[in-house]
């Protein structure tokens, strides 16, 4: 089986995903300072209390429009349960990041210290309910005097399976794609999430170089769920694998439907057997063959459709590039027969407009 956490600390290590967190899932005007496009990653050596150097924790310094320095500490937390004293952990790491920067750029009291915004990025089960300030947990009277001696600490927590699956849906965010792939709702939404990846790779043909890892991702998330054998040789390409996993996912819902049918056939015959209602049980009967038959016909249509879309954008792409938005929408929202037509069309348009015209 993958290293599922070894593919996260390879994904965040790629300043893109880094930027689409920060922008997608902070504060706009926490981050609206922030210069993305020259962050550079910070070779830290922070290590766990056994001794071993940790792999789940980042640092990016990101330059400001002030002309100083963020740096981003972004813990990546794979662990079931909840860490309570992460914020205790956060203050170790912020001081030992601040001793790393003093000895390596030998910084003088008078320099002074650059600010540090630690950022938690969770995928367990249960919801995220640890202390996110020192003040939290140490033990003071709300009016002691002391409280201006003690240490100071707050971060921010990404807890990725408190984002309802819609609200995801709606982002056009990389880091969103990832967090409904990561908490999917059942496999129907983790193949949907796959496919939706297909697609913003598809329009974002700029984006970042992580398709590979994205693969290694949904493999090992498809492992985890027994979906998918682990000596079972898989496509390289990642349009393939999604493609490859959508059809077994059809098979699997196919499968469910006809136990779920026949539950319910056998179910009504049994009643029907013990009214004596011969009729009754025939009537059953006609009608699971017809819920059956409907099932397959809808989910075929949608299959169909879904791949006359992403047949015509691909094509429209090649023709003529990246394509406006307006395009994009007008085709995931056509009817077959609409998308059977602008295929014809692409044959001889000489430009967008005469594609849905179908004057050339």
């Amino acid at each position: 089986m993958t290293d599922h956490d070894a593919i996260y600390h390879r994904l965040f290590s790629h300043p893109e995903m880094v930027a689409d967190l920060l922008h997608h899932f902070l504060d706009p005007a926490l981050v609206s300072s922030l210069d993305c496009s020259r962050m550079k990653r910070m070779n830290t050596k922070f290590t766990a209390q056994s001794g071993e150097r940790r792999r789940g924790d980042i640092v990016w310094e990101i330059p400001t429009n002030h002309g100083d320095s963020v740096y981003v500490l972004l813990i990546l937390e794979f662990q079931s349960g909840i860490d309570e004293w992460m914020v205790l952990r956060l203050n170790v790491y912020c001081g030992l990041l601040y001793q790393q920067l003093v000895d390596e750029r030998q910084l003088k009291g008078t320099d002074g210290l650059p600010p540090i915004l630690p950022i938690v990025l969770y995928n367990g089960k249960p919801r995220w309910n640890a202390a996110s300030s020192l003040q939290e947990v140490i033990r003071l009277p709300e009016h002691s005097t002391l409280w201006k001696y003690q240490p100071q600490l707050r971060y921010h927590v990404v807890d990725e399976g408190r984002f309802p699956e819609e609200t995801l849906k709606k982002r056009d965010s990389l880091m969103a794609i990832f967090m409904r792939m990561e908490c999917p709702a059942d496999i129907q939404s983790l193949t949907a999430a796959c496919e939706d990846l297909v697609t913003w790779f598809a329009t974002h043909p700029d984006g970042p170089p992580l398709k590979g890892l994205f693969r290694e991702l949904i493999i090992t998330n498809l492992e985890r769920l027994g979906k998918v054998d682990s000596t079972r040789i898989l496509p390289e390409e990642l349009e393939e694998v999604v493609a490859m996993c959508s059809y077994d996912i059809r098979d699997l819902i196919k499968d469910h439907v006809d136990k779920v049918t026949a539950g319910i056939a056998e179910d009504m015959k049994r009643q029907a057997a013990a009214d004596m209602k011969r009729q009754v049980a025939a009537d059953v009967e006609r009608q699971v063959a017809d819920m059956k038959r409907q099932v397959a016909a809808d989910m075929e249509r949608q299959g169909e459709l879904k791949g006359k879309i992403q047949i015509l954008l691909k094509m429209m792409q090649r023709r003529f590039g990246t394509l406006p938005d307006w395009v994009d929408q007008k085709i995931t929202q056509a009817d077959s027969a609409s998308l059977d037509e602008w295929g014809l069309n692409m044959m001889d348009a000489q430009s967008l407009d005469t594609v849905f015209s179908g004057h050339s």
